[in-house]
């Protein structure tokens, strides 16, 4: 068994396991950027602004995520190739559109058929955030908008009665306390996008549940030396305990993040804070 479970395949099976807490580490601060604008977007005295931003979060939102994984990252691994054709290759004469296929010259292709394997890794891996990233940044954009309409209007009224323009008014006092409205609604979100890192193996990267499966699957002697019946619930049943486990964690963290942005917010928990003082 020792043996079994230190082949390569599963060592590239633990390995995925750190793939999906670097596309968390990395698409949680992404997908608050995006939100972050959205919202800024959304709330902006500029009509044209206040659309796209309003645009963005009410899109992205009433497609399925799903639907959104399936036809965004085609679209846009299309399109980058669509122009490095035009630049690359002036001299095409087919067509790029050939029936159901999309073709393009060889040096177009997004990586080269050329490059490395991790090239290949990395672009997919890459592929994936933005996926991500713009997916969760209309929900977290959503909750941001809620939060800055939740502060109390008299602070920025105060700000400006003071001599604060419109911009350090926001920055300086909207900014600072929306966190503690946001935070429950973010919260929930990335408890979601946990738990949507298994769509990672739509956009082709090889994470935990493609080799759970793949190891899983029943394997005869022919094609491994390691033959075992169907032992997928096993596999699956690790997966289980990692997601408990890290979600178990990620509740802890929120809990103190809770308490430290409710100190001196005039709040449920500021109140009770302010009560055993």
């Amino acid at each position: 068994m020792s043996c079994y479970l230190t082949t390569g395949k599963h060592l590239s099976f633990y390995a995925s396991f750190g793939t999906v807490l670097l596309l968390l580490a990395v698409t949680a601060p992404v997908s608050l950027g995006f939100g972050f604008a959205g919202a800024m977007a959304a709330r902006a005295r500029l009509t044209p602004l206040s659309w796209l931003g309003k645009g963005y979060i009410a899109i992205v939102r009433g497609v399925p995520d799903i639907a959104f994984f399936l036809f965004f990252v085609i679209a846009l691994d299309q399109g980058i190739e669509y122009l490095l054709h035009q630049v690359r290759c002036p001299d095409w004469t087919d067509p790029i559109r050939q029936g159901a296929d999309f073709v393009v010259c060889d040096s177009a292709k997004m990586p080269l058929n050329s490059s490395p394997q991790w090239i290949h890794e990395v672009y997919g891996f890459s592929l994936a955030v933005l996926t991500f990233a713009i997916v969760f940044g209309a929900f977290a954009g959503n909750v941001l908008q809620g939060a800055m309409n939740s502060v109390p209007r008299g602070q920025i009224e105060t700000a400006e009665a003071y001599g604060m323009t419109h911009r350090q008014a926001f920055w300086r006092i909207l900014v600072p306390q929306m966190w503690i409205y946001a935070l429950p609604g973010l919260s929930n979100l990335w408890m979601v996008l946990i738990k949507a890192t298994p769509l990672l193996f739509l956009l082709g990267v090889e994470d935990i549940v493609y080799w759970a499966r793949e190891l899983g699957a029943s394997k005869q002697a022919r094609f491994t030396d390691y033959p075992h019946g169907d032992w997928r619930m096993w596999y699956f049943l690790a997966l289980l305990i990692f997601y408990l486990a890290f979600t178990r964690v990620s509740e802890i963290v929120l809990d103190r993040l809770t308490l430290k942005l409710s100190h001196g917010q005039a709040t449920v928990g500021g109140e009770a804070q302010r009560k055993a003082a």
